[in-house]
């Protein structure tokens, strides 16, 4: 009786684990379903974080990397919206505060303010992929402050241009910087520019100037409290006004850009507006730069575009974000297959590094392409059907896959209109994306026909395991059809002597 009674709480075990990681597996698909018909926005991605958080841990980061790549499929076909970009905000700086987020839309104030929240962020030397895209937004938030329609004011106007010009420069486009440091400096009143100032708290790594003149500020700040008995300032010490810094950065732009010529612009200019500055950060600065990098200001540098054009929301590229956000949305996803394989490791058959692989050929690296598809195919190959992972082919997935999945998706599509409305029907499993990848990475580095034909018979196997009366099979079917028309035609090509032949290669 203890034998049986202990059998039956095994089965019952075994069974409660293999249905819930079931469910598990309808749940990433649902949560990519529903953004595929429902838009993310600030309050919809608040709720999910937080109800997700509750279910499961690891939910929230399987969450994030499928927002990140609904973004992203919404900028390459529109543009980046304000709601979007709160809805970034909101997945880095895990703020919960909606109102907020709403009103900075209509505020160049708060859109700034949202902008030094997520540079405090990334004032650190180390580049996380998670943090270039904070970068990232915060730019896209001061191009947002410039476009307010209280964008007017010559100290939000002056700020939001210093702090892209700072941004530009960290990411190395130094011509952009030098742009931004000229709508600075062209602008006439700078009265109001005392009010707000460059924080250099938020600064990232400039150069060790900068960080000599801030620590120089502080030091002299303790010396004058606590050596002096003076009263201490209240204020941050460590600010820059922001003509004076328009000035050195835009020196040091074009320092990098290697434009010297005989031109008395720059330092002169420096010095000039230097001498109205009240503020011991740019005093130290001047005197720095002005003792070590031009001497006697016998080195001047010429003033390259000085006529830049204003900023509008068009100049904002987010071609940088849109990779950005696929490249961190990949690690996301990696880490989810990770500690997904720590939990229900003993019911199921894992790969952790199909989204590696994925990314892995989308750039163009196709040797660690081929290493990753080839071991997760040994892993798969003879696995029960119901044990291996099934990826929903849906447009958050579908940017990071070639045009032959995709077009072959869609045909299928256009045949059966019907097959569009559940997205079980285009769901394909690791082993036929590790295949197909596979196969691609094996013709597109020439491997010889030996190589092909391994991988023929790998497709025979995972053929033997796919039902043809299964409808959410049939994708998986169509792959591994296409993939076997690949390798015969090019090994018939090599058998014929025509283009990635022996002889054609000898030749």
């Amino acid at each position: 009786m203890q034998s049986v009674v202990s059998a039956v709480v095994n089965w019952r075990s075994a069974i409660s684990s293999t249905v819930f990681c079931r469910n598990f597996m309808s749940f990433q698909i649902v949560v990519m379903s529903v953004m595929t018909n429902l838009s993310l926005t600030v309050r919809s991605c608040l709720h999910w974080i937080t109800e997700l958080t509750t279910i499961d841990q690891i939910l929230p980061v399987y969450f994030t990397a499928v927002a990140f790549l609904h973004v992203c499929y919404k900028i390459t076909r529109n543009s980046l919206s304000d709601e979007l970009l709160d809805v970034l905000a909101t997945l880095c700086l895990q703020a919960n505060d909606t109102r907020r987020c709403l009103n900075a839309r209509h505020s160049s104030v708060l859109s700034l303010r949202q902008a030094t929240a997520l540079m405090k962020v990334v004032t650190t030397n180390s580049r996380t992929t998670v943090q270039l895209i904070e970068i990232e937004l915060a730019k896209a938030y001061l191009h947002r402050a410039l476009r307010c329609k209280d964008n007017d004011i010559d100290s939000i106007y002056c700020l939001a241009n210093m702090y892209l010009a700072v941004l530009n420069y960290t990411t190395g486009k130094y011509q952009t910087a030098t742009d931004h440091c000229t709508l600075v400096m062209r602008s006439r009143d700078h009265s109001q520019c005392r009010s707000h100032v460059v924080q250099g708290e938020l600064l990232p790594k400039i150069d060790d100037a900068v960080d000599v003149a801030s620590g120089l500020a502080v030091f002299s700040q303790y010396i004058q409290t606590s050596a002096l008995n003076q009263q201490q300032r209240t204020q941050n010490i460590t600010v820059f006004t922001t003509e004076l810094f328009a000035h050195y950065l835009r020196n040091i732009c074009l320092s990098a850009k290697q434009y010297h010529t005989s031109s008395t612009d720059g330092m002169w200019r420096y010095g000039k507006y230097f001498r109205e500055s009240t503020e011991i950060s740019d005093v130290l600065l001047f005197r720095s730069v002005n003792c070590t990098k031009y001497p006697e200001n016998c080195q001047r540098l010429t003033v390259v575009r000085e006529f830049a054009e204003p900023v509008t929301a068009s100049n904002l590229d987010t071609s940088k974000l849109v990779q950005l956000l696929q490249q961190s949305a990949v690690e996301h996803l990696t880490t989810f297959r990770q500690l997904e394989a720590q939990q229900y490791g003993p019911v199921r058959v894992f790969v952790t590094t199909e989204f590696e692989a994925l990314y892995a050929y989308k750039c163009g690296e196709y040797q660690r392409c081929l290493r990753l598809a080839s071991d997760a195919v040994q892993t798969l190959i003879g696995a029960h059907p119901q044990t291996v992972e099934e990826l929903p082919a849906l447009p958050q997935l579908i940017q990071l896959i070639d045009d032959d999945v995709v077009s072959l998706i869609g045909l299928t599509v256009i045949i059966d209109p019907s097959r569009g409305v559940t997205e079980r029907h285009v769901s394909i499993s690791q082993l036929t994306l590790c295949l197909y990848l596979m196969t691609q990475c094996q013709i597109k580095l020439n491997h010889p026909v030996a190589s092909l034909a391994v991988t023929l018979d790998f497709i025979a196997n995972a053929n033997a395991y796919l039902y043809p009366d299964s409808v959410l099979l049939t994708l998986n079917q169509l792959i591994l059809k296409l993939i076997e028309r690949k390798i015969k035609m090019r090994v018939g090509r090599s058998a014929f002597g025509g283009p990635g032949s022996r002889s054609q290669q000898s030749t």
